[in-house]
């Protein structure tokens, strides 16, 4: 019987582990297989003390619940009912039969060496199992000690960094400038909408709260800094040499300051590197270090549990917990997005190796959150022993969570199971987690490797949605979407006025365009990226899959132009192209009458100078219309 991975990797445990941990499994599988009805034999909760300590801290075991069909489940594991029970049967033989071996003082089964590398290759969980048990490391070997010494320098002031955003008259601060009311308000209403769409909508009103508080603090709050302009002329500056902070830039944690350098009139202009939040509610501005340090501020202020995130590869944002969904959210205040933690190695081509989380009560390393390249991060790893990173931020929590009480610290742990669990399946990319950096110039984001994905064939289209007619679409014969870019929502007016948040959640194609927000001009609108001579988008609609196909079709597209911007607007169906105009008026296609699929297509190219990627735009609106829509597609459709 060929051996599964997960198997070969639990045959490495010590006998009497290995003995202990099949006992458990087995005990799984076969209540499944006798009871095959009862829901409570197909359901693992993660914070049960035997999972916890018994199972989860083996090598091995939590893949072999895997392979046999268990999923995850926020705070269970879950067999589902369409799951194989032959192949439940397949990994529980094979762990029976080494068991049986071992019972009967045969020798554990011998890893081939294909076998033994590609265990070696894979994140053991983050080490997750390991740091539910004390580790005694051994000390770092005399070359890694000065990189242990740094690392540990940087835990120790990250974790003592966010205790800032404890302190109660800084909050109150940062509560007298977030307009709170206003965003409470805006973040109840559109908890309403997704609940009378969705009346098992499971989010909450603080899921909603942090979308409401991203969008304000990137378009209204904080603004990016490159370089400077000049506070003398006002002409561009470029970053020369560093200048010595002074007393007061100490003060507030600014022990970098920039010189922008302006060569029209010789003036330097000063730009310190605050790391103190305090001063950053005052001065607004800054790179992704500010950003997430206010940002993270701004969270705690409003009472939501955040924690800030460290990047080892030179980026910072915020994680924050939804209460409603059970698990933490990422959030990027410079993207302005939530929920896409693999943006950062899939979109923007990032080689990580250290990924860890900060907050009050502990660290994390979240790593593996960010990675669907385990084996690859793995192998880059390398600054310090795994061993003695776990001793370090066990030592860390442990000290720190000495005054929590019995409750708090149960909390943390069953929320840590949960995550730990999460780690050991790698993601899979969703659309908005391709394309490449938004937040900074182009120069800037091109001499850090960030516009697209590094990796040679990876693609930044979005995985194609088909929009096919629903039981409801089928019986009313009638397929009626819109899209409104201020609201940045697609709503299925013909199926109970469904909401589907996002430009790019509902493309069948796209290729170097994205979303943007003119603060200053509160306006909003689909450009080509910068860089690109060429910017695609698609939507597509499928009848063939319900037996259906096309009465009549009528289409709004809105497009603008500047310069020599040019939008080409076609629909493609078989064989047959159409072009028509984005002029914004409702447009009847008749040569679709009898077909049963079809594309629409809008290509964005021209422009002049710099800023060549603005002068053709899709769906450009002032983000005080929010009723109007945008894009509006009206499908009436008969029996094929």
């Amino acid at each position: 019987m060929a051996m599964s991975r997960a198997v070969t990797t639990l045959c490495e445990n010590s006998n009497e582990v290995f003995l202990d941990v099949a006992k458990l499994l087995l005990t799984y599988a076969d209540n499944i297989l006798r009871n095959p009805n009862e829901e409570k034999y197909r359901s693992i909760r993660i914070g049960n003390p035997t999972f916890s300590t018994k199972l989860l801290p083996i090598k091995g075991a939590v893949e072999c619940l895997f392979e046999m069909g268990f999923e995850e489940a926020e705070t269970h594991l879950v067999f589902p009912k369409s799951a194989s029970v032959e192949q439940l049967k397949l990994i529980r033989e094979s762990i029976a039969a080494e068991r049986d071996q071992r019972l009967q003082g045969g020798q554990p089964v011998r890893l081939t060496a294909q076998a033994a590398a590609a265990s070696a290759s894979a994140p053991e969980s983050s080490a997750a199992a390991a740091s539910f048990q004390p580790v005694s490391p051994p000390p770092p070997q005399p070359s890694s000690l000065e990189s242990s010494m740094g690392f540990f320098v940087t835990l120790q002031s990250n974790f003592q960094h966010v205790m800032l955003y404890e302190n109660p008259e800084l909050q109150q601060k940062a509560r007298n400038i977030i307009p709170h009311q206003q965003l409470s308000s805006a973040a109840q209403h559109k908890l309403r909408e997704a609940k009378e769409a969705d009346p098992g909508c499971k989010l909450g009103i603080e899921d909603f709260l942090v979308l409401e508080l991203l969008r304000w603090f990137k378009q209204d709050f904080f603004s990016w800094v490159d370089c400077l302009p000049c506070s003398r002329c006002g002409g561009s500056t470029q970053n020369a040499s560093a200048l010595s902070p002074s007393p007061d830039d100490l003060r507030w944690g600014a022990q970098r300051v920039e010189n922008h350098y302006c060569q029209s009139c010789s003036l330097s202009t000063r730009f310190p590197r605050y790391n103190n939040p305090e001063k950053l509610l005052e001065t607004r501005r800054g790179r992704c270090g500010e950003w997430a340090n206010c940002f993270t501020l701004c969270c705690r202020a409003l009472g939501l549990e955040a924690r800030y995130i460290w990047d080892s590869t030179d980026h910072v944002w915020t994680e924050v917990y939804s209460v409603a969904q059970r698990r933490w959210l990422h959030c990027d205040s410079c993207e302005n997005v939530c929920d896409k933690p693999l943006l950062y190695e899939v979109g923007w081509g990032k080689k990580l190796a250290y990924v860890l989380a900060f907050s009050k009560d502990q660290v994390v390393d979240v790593t593996w959150r960010y990675s669907c390249k385990h084996p690859e991060v793995l192998s880059r790893r390398t600054r310090v022993q795994e061993a003695w990173l776990l001793h370090t931020i066990n030592g860390l929590n442990s000290l720190r969570q000495q005054p929590l009480s019995p409750d708090r610290k149960k909390e943390l742990t069953e929320r840590l199971l949960v995550e730990l669990v999460e780690f050991i399946s790698p993601k899979t990319p969703k659309p908005g987690e391709l394309g490449g950096r938004n937040s900074g110039s182009l120069a800037w984001r091109l001499a850090r490797g960030e516009t697209r994905a590094a990796d040679p064939g990876t693609s930044t289209q979005a995985t194609g949605f088909v929009f096919t007619p629903t039981e409801k679409e089928k019986c009313d014969r009638l397929l009626h979407v819109c899209y409104n870019a201020t609201k940045d929502q697609y709503c299925r007016l013909s199926n109970n006025s469904e909401v589907i948040q996002s430009w790019d959640q509902c493309v069948w194609r796209k290729e170097s365009v994205f979303r943007k927000v003119e603060s200053d001009w509160q306006t909003v609108y689909i450009a080509r990226t910068e860089g690109s001579s060429v910017g695609r988008i698609s939507w597509k609609f499928d009848f063939a899959p319900v037996g259906m196909k096309i009465k009549s079709v009528s289409i709004m597209a809105s497009s603008q132009t500047f310069h020599t911007g040019k939008v080409c607007w076609h629909l493609r169906s078989g064989q047959i192209t159409t072009e028509f105009s984005g002029d914004g008026e409702m447009q009847p296609f008749s040569s679709l009458s009898g077909s049963s699929d079809f594309i629409v297509v809008a290509e964005l190219s021209g422009g002049e100078g710099e800023t060549m990627w603005q002068h053709s735009q899709l769906f450009r609106q002032s983000l005080k219309e929010t009723e109007k829509p945008s894009f509006e597609i009206l499908i009436h459709l008969e029996d094929a």
